[in-house]
């Protein structure tokens, strides 16, 4: 049986052959790798594709050691995984308590914040740029989520189109 994925790897010495050792260990083949350095994200991540071989509880084992490793499985046999999320929030952000605002966001299930860039202006209001990554299918929770922290927290919302 073989298995396509792309992971997102962190573009630093090393990050592939973390990525590699699972695969010798279960006993799974490596059939194809690519590993794109040239597409290297706005979080510094890069694109690897794997192709790999093997029984299908083997196959299942690496994938289970990749998550658990840390290492974001964008893509599995062409079923996009994750989905980038980008929004924005303007008003007195920090003054409403930034780290709440970031722990209910990650809170929700299959959803994480990957990237949290905030500009001040002194006392003025601020703006924070906001990278999520989660689970297909649950961009409108987050969007929702957002929303109502913005709403108690009266923060414009600008989500992305």
């Amino acid at each position: 049986m073989r298995i396509n994925l792309v992971l997102e790897l962190l573009d630093a010495p090393g990050q592939l052959v973390k990525v590699l050792e699972p695969i010798s260990t279960v006993g799974v083949n490596l059939v194809t790798i690519i590993h794109k350095r040239d597409y290297k994200n706005d979080d510094g991540r890069v694109p690897v594709q794997l192709t790999l071989e093997g029984e299908q509880e083997d196959l299942k084992n690496v994938v289970n050691k990749f998550e658990e490793l840390g290492f974001t499985i964008i893509e599995m046999d062409g079923v996009i995984k994750k989905e980038k999320i980008t929004t924005i929030l303007f008003g007195h952000i920090v003054d409403q308590d930034l780290r709440d605002t970031m722990d209910r966001i990650n809170a929700l299930e299959g959803v994480v914040i990957v990237a949290f860039d905030i500009k001040l202006n002194g006392e003025e209001k601020s703006t924070a740029l906001i990278n999520i990554e989660a689970d297909v299918g649950k961009k409108q929770t987050v969007f929702n989520r957002i929303a109502e922290i913005a709403k108690e927290k009266e923060l414009l919302v600008i989500n992305e189109v």
